[in-house]
């Protein structure tokens, strides 16, 4: 995939859903005013005009973004930048979002959060390591981050290929920090110690978009390639990759962790079903949610392996229990367009974020009496894609548009 491939689909998933057949078509009018005239030159080679007057955000998400396209090589002048991220904001200001709904309880969080050094990174997932750091992935700066909560140092590390653009992490039991490259189709390794990255291309060339992974006890590392349909699993020893298609078309693999028992769980975001990975055959078993609508996006277990979901579309928090098949829902408290995304549990409860309410919240759900209790993101979050936990049970964030990562902690 080209670089200009790379802007159209990360354009798509920033800037606006897929506008129909009729509306791409449909001629554009810019609103007149200064920079009409550097957006129509610098904005329409790789997405074109229909999308981006689809969009709304306020100054810094725009901020963000033409850094984004920036950091990927779209050749805005720099005494034009300012003017064209100006014009976005002034004429495609924010769009109506549900208003957050902070729900007090008996539970004291802090949130702490902190930028990334280069604009328009766009960190994608955070990692909470066992040394106590939070790592990101750069996903438009090509790089991994690192960042020490105890003094609020950060410290990047450049990956080996351009372009890149890291998506997924975890950590092995050595301490190295594995990642997907969505853009080169590759699965990589960074030594944290030395800064030099391994890369494992994926060994069929229609295997496209490595996205999220999880190592099981065994030391293999599975990981779901959302846009080409698969599931993949390799061996760190050998370098071997093994990968398999999922049963149902478009199911768009997406969240994938590895439970108690060294079994893979993957939600299929472009359906709504939850699928079981055989760790040994890579058999994969599908588990459909009672609700057609349902588009399962992240998922996280608790202590009995049973699976808490977030149920993008819908505004709904679930539960599969994979023994039974049984499925409880509940709707989150900001509402049908809360956009529940990232999701993890911790301390037990299950905590997750509203991604669609201005701002952004984090949700604490308790199994036990059934209650939420949220909070509002300082920042206002913008977008937070997935979560992890630190080894004392703290929620860790990382804060997409606003280019930051943050710690939930927990008192």
């Amino acid at each position: 995939m080209s670089t200009k491939s790379l802007l159209s689909a990360l354009a798509a998933s920033l800037l606006c859903a897929t506008p129909s057949a009729h509306a791409q078509q449909k001629p554009v009018n810019l609103p007149d005013g200064p920079g009409k005239e550097q957006v129509a030159t610098y904005c329409s080679g790789c997405h074109g005009l229909n999308r981006v007057m689809n969009s709304g955000y306020p100054q810094a998400y725009w901020n963000t973004t033409i850094r984004m396209m920036l950091n990927f090589g779209v050749p805005i002048p720099p005494d034009q930048v300012h003017i064209v991220t100006d014009y976005l904001s002034r004429n495609l200001p924010e769009k109506p979002k549900p208003d957050a709904n902070i729900l007090h309880g008996p539970v004291k969080v802090a949130i702490r959060e902190w930028q990334a050094p280069v604009p328009g990174s766009r960190p994608h997932d955070p990692l909470a390591t066992r040394d106590g750091a939070i790592w990101y992935t750069g996903q438009m700066s090509n790089r991994l981050g690192r960042v020490d909560p105890k003094t609020g140092q950060v410290r990047e590390f450049p990956l080996k290929s351009p372009t890149t653009a890291p998506h997924g992490l975890v950590e092995d039991k050595d301490g190295n920090i594995w990642f997907t490259g969505n853009h080169i189709s590759i699965v990589g390794k960074l030594d944290p110690k030395t800064g030099n990255v391994t890369e494992y291309k994926m060994p069929d060339p229609k295997a496209r978009d490595p996205h999220s992974l999880a190592f099981a006890h065994d030391g293999m590392l599975f990981f779901t390639l959302q846009q080409s349909n698969m599931i993949g699993r390799l061996d760190p020893r050998t370098g071997e990759i093994r990968l398999v298609t999922s049963p149902t078309p478009r199911s768009r693999p997406y969240g994938i962790m590895v439970n108690s028992r060294g079994v893979p769980h993957v939600v299929l975001f472009g359906t709504n079903k939850i699928a079981r990975v055989d760790p040994q055959t890579m058999e994969i078993k599908e588990y459909p949610l009672p609700d057609p609508r349902a588009r399962p996006r992240r998922m996280a277990y608790d202590g009995n392996d049973a699976i808490y979901y977030s149920d993008f579309p819908r505004g709904m928090l679930g539960r599969l229990d994979p023994e039974t098949g049984q499925v409880t829902e509940w709707p989150s408290p900001g509402g049908p367009r809360s956009q529940p995304y990232g999701i993890v549990f911790a301390k037990g409860a299950v905590w997750y974020s509203e991604s669609g309410t201005r701002p952004n919240t984090i949700v604490r759900f308790d199994p036990a009496t059934e209650k939420f209790q949220t909070w509002a993101i300082p920042s206002g979050g913008y977008i937070v894609r997935k979560m992890d936990v630190t080894p004392d049970g703290n929620p860790v964030i990382a804060t997409s548009t606003i280019n930051g990562v943050g710690l939930v902690d927990v008192k």
